[in-house]
């Protein structure tokens, strides 16, 4: 399934070493403004140009935002916001082994299985390079929502075992000489959302949060409010706790309480490592990933509101 959301609609197109990657964006009111160098400051963002690690590809690559349709002058025309960004730093033969070789980890043996066929170019839209076109579209969304008063941040808390931000980039210059890569854990904090918004049962926030950063390329592990924090007692967290409470990430029954919304994302190790393979890659795809799991979370948030609003 290439398409996500229901009110706001985007669908995603594009191989990672073909001519483009790019994206449709439907359901977007007319007269909406639009900060083209906002989101063009998310995609330099989720390059990562100037950071420790970074994939070669990612420096290389123009990521030119490319409007066909649904936007003049900055303003939204209600029609569907159709855009491209060319695929400039393109080297299939670096990939060319892969025709015949499955990357553990990866989604080379999953996708010849269910199709019969397979983009070998880098993994195809397996690649993480179908990400810039979420952001793109996640970007007009956050835009929308910063100006209801919504805001949409994240940052690295975790580079391996690693958990303090000033020794990251001497571990990931070590993990990028020895050709290797390492996960990382992502954490976001959504503030300004009232409280009210959201389904109970099969329709929970964040079984949609969830599902939105697990499709994100190389995430393995969603948690919000205490999560995975086995340390805590019902008595810790409850006996004396506040209504709303504050351990529940924002979320309780699947429906905000109007406290910051919380959770964290796992991101796995790359799997085309140069001590393996003959691939570029990041050695934390954990640090460009922030821009991904803002913009994906956007979708859902606008998403949401869409919905309770009509």
């Amino acid at each position: 399934m290439n398409f996500f959301g229901e009110k706001w609609t985007f669908t995603s197109f594009g191989e990672s070493h073909g001519k483009a990657i790019g994206g449709v964006l439907d359901g977007v009111p007319a007269g909406l403004h639009i900060n083209l160098d906002l989101v063009r400051s998310e995609i330099l963002r989720r390059s990562g140009k100037q950071a420790v690690g970074t994939s070669p590809r990612a420096k290389n690559e123009a990521d030119e935002v490319e409007w066909l349709s649904g936007v003049m002058d900055g303003v939204t025309l209600g029609t569907p916001i159709a855009f491209i960004i060319r695929n400039t730093d393109i080297r299939p033969e670096d990939y060319e082994w892969m025709k015949n070789h499955y990357r553990p980890g990866h989604a080379d043996y999953t996708y010849q299985v269910k199709y019969g066929i397979r983009d070998w170019r880098g993994g195809g839209r397996a690649s993480a390079r179908e990400t810039a076109s979420r952001v793109v579209a996640g970007a007009i969304a956050k835009q929308q929502l910063e100006k209801q008063g919504i805001t949409i941040q994240a940052q690295v808390i975790q580079v391996g075992l690693e958990t303090r931000s000033e020794c990251f980039e001497s571990l990931l210059a070590a993990t990028q000489k020895a050709g290797d890569s390492i996960g990382g854990i992502v954490q976001c904090i959504i503030t300004g959302v009232k409280a009210g918004i959201g389904e109970p049962i099969f329709d929970k926030l964040q079984s949609h949060l969830a599902a939105a950063m697990l499709s994100i390329n190389g995430c393995k592990g969603f948690e919000y409010g205490t999560g995975f924090d086995m340390s805590k007692h019902g008595s810790d967290l409850y006996a004396h706790s506040e209504i709303p409470c504050p351990s529940s990430g924002g979320i309780e029954g699947g429906i905000t309480n109007g406290l910051p919304i919380s959770f964290r994302c796992a991101f796995k190790p790359a799997s085309s490592i140069t001590q393996c393979y003959n691939g570029r890659h990041d050695a934390c795809i954990a640090l460009r990933a922030l821009p991904i799991v803002e913009a994906m979370a956007s979708l859902v948030i606008i998403n949401f509101l869409q919905t309770d609003n009509n």
